[in-house]
């Protein structure tokens, strides 16, 4: 009976540890993504140009390996807001290039609502069934080598349908990250960190508004 308690409250324990690393992760992740919103609207209305490729990694990466360093800490909320100020403000000049051609607000408006309905509907899939995905790890950790080496081919031979490739792939991968990394915290099988689910998910969102965007932009005869 004694062992049967403890299992219980150890349970119990388990479950109101999860539901709060859930909240403080969905927390920060929409204070994250109004912070993006804000950054790309100045990068927008200061009229800024599209960033250097190799600018825009070593500036992402860098402030990413910023985030995990201080991910532990109070620097840590810093360091984020950091990061997703940075990718938001890269998003502005595409933003703009987009608004400058016809219906190009409305394929914004597309791919935002896209990216909305498969981020909400991905959740709750993980949250609801509450199934383990974690097999997915191997599949994520492939699939980035792969998008990487096609995303360099892409840019190097400019052909319209490796573009086109490259985002779909980054649609499905992104799609494999927001299950696996809900389905970490849900099963508390390797994130507890808050900071850390939060901006594995915001790059998730990030990369998969970015890719339906980029097709929905391909497909557009302008």
């Amino acid at each position: 009976m004694a062992y049967q308690e403890s299992h219980v409250t150890q349970r119990q324990a388990s479950a109101v540890s999860t539901n709060k690393v859930l909240r403080n992760t969905y927390a920060l992740l929409a204070m994250t993504l109004l912070f993006s919103a804000v950054t790309a609207g100045a990068a927008m209305a200061m009229g800024i140009e599209r960033m250097n490729i190799f600018v825009f990694f070593i500036g992402a990466y860098g402030l990413m390996f910023l985030v995990h360093k201080t991910a532990n800490s109070a620097a840590g909320l810093l360091a984020t807001f950091a990061f997703t100020g940075f990718m938001g403000f890269t998003l502005g000049p595409i933003l703009s290039a987009y608004l400058a051609i016809e219906g190009g607000g409305q394929l914004i408006m597309n791919a935002l609502a896209m990216t909305g309905a498969t981020f909400i509907g991905l959740s709750a899939v993980a949250l609801v069934t509450k199934k383990d995905f974690s097999f997915l790890g191997n599949f994520l950790l492939a699939g980035a080598i792969v998008l990487i080496l096609a995303m360099v081919a892409a840019l190097i031979f400019n052909i319209p349908t490796l573009s086109l490739a490259v985002s779909a792939g980054f649609v499905l991968f992104a799609s494999a990250a927001i299950l696996f990394q809900t389905s970490e915290i849900v099963h508390r099988a390797g994130e507890t960190n808050y900071i850390l689910a939060t901006i594995t998910l915001y790059v998730s969102i990030y990369n998969l508004f970015v890719s339906l965007l980029s097709i929905l932009g391909i497909m557009n005869s302008d």
